[in-house]
């Protein structure tokens, strides 16, 4: 599923509504052309889009932003050549311990931010006044999608903070290892009328996210979702107890390598 067909749902058939939403499309379609100028040169762009390559170096530079018409036509060229889930796969190399380095998709601001608009897209409608990510590699991601929903981040650490004055806590053992893990969140956090998607970078296990999701109901909150951008293997959906009404959305979900599942 490529990244453009949901925003252009979540949109109305691109069909802007108030200035704010011209606005963040507009912003959004250069966000998209950026992407694409990763893999492709300007020459090819042009020829795919049929404007000018000067046109296009301002629009990817930020010196002006194309009007609404034409971030349309521009969307909808940009999104049938910029496949978010292609990408994220391209990115994958396991090694013979069956790991793989997430460094290049954690760090690339550009990726993110496509991510986050995926989020936007996908949960277009649905009530969300908190994301809710565990610390360190999801907070990247996490921050991306709080800021283009606008809502406010919380981040689940496995220490406590000195000057908070008191927590949310869930204990967990990680992955059938044996291993005892806590994550903390100050109290008043997240609260009783909230509505939280849970956000993560990767899912494995599970184990961790269903700590995320056991913290909100703890707070007394609901778990509105949960967006992730990879997801390895099956277990996860048995163990985090995903609640019914709770919209689950991965961009890229692969198998889980051969090397993991006989060890």
């Amino acid at each position: 599923m490529t990244l453009g067909i949901d925003v252009e749902n979540a949109y109305g058939s691109l069909k802007m509504t108030t200035h704010a939403e011209d606005l963040k499309f507009r912003l959004v379609t250069v966000e998209l052309l950026r992407t694409a100028k990763k893999r492709y040169t300007y020459r090819a762009l042009k020829a795919q889009t049929g404007l000018p390559v000067t046109v296009l170096s301002r629009y990817v530079k930020g010196h002006v932003l194309p009007n609404t018409e034409r971030a349309r036509q521009l969307w909808k060229t940009l999104s049938k050549i910029v496949n978010l889930e292609l990408e994220l796969k391209n990115r994958i190399r396991f090694n013979k311990e069956g790991y793989f380095d997430n460094t290049s998709i954690v760090g690339d601001i550009n990726l993110l931010r496509q991510a986050a608009n995926y989020a936007l897209a996908s949960f277009a409608g649905k009530r969300i006044t908190k994301v809710l990510t565990a610390a360190v590699d999801g907070v990247p991601l996490g921050t991306m999608v709080a800021q283009t929903l606008g809502v406010n981040l919380v981040i689940a650490k496995n220490s406590k903070e000195v000057g908070v004055p008191s927590f949310l806590e869930e204990t967990y053992v990680l992955n059938n290892s044996g291993v005892t893990m806590t994550l903390y969140i100050p109290k008043d956090a997240i609260k009783r009328r909230d509505s939280v998607l849970i956000v993560d970078d990767m899912i494995k296990s599970g184990d961790t996210q269903a700590a995320l999701i056991n913290l909100v109901h703890k707070a007394r909150a609901e778990v509105c979702g949960v967006f992730s951008l990879i997801t390895v293997g099956d277990q996860w959906k048995e163990r985090m107890k995903i609640p019914e009404n709770a919209q689950v959305e991965i961009i890229l979900r692969i198998s889980e390598p051969v090397s993991r599942r006989r060890g």
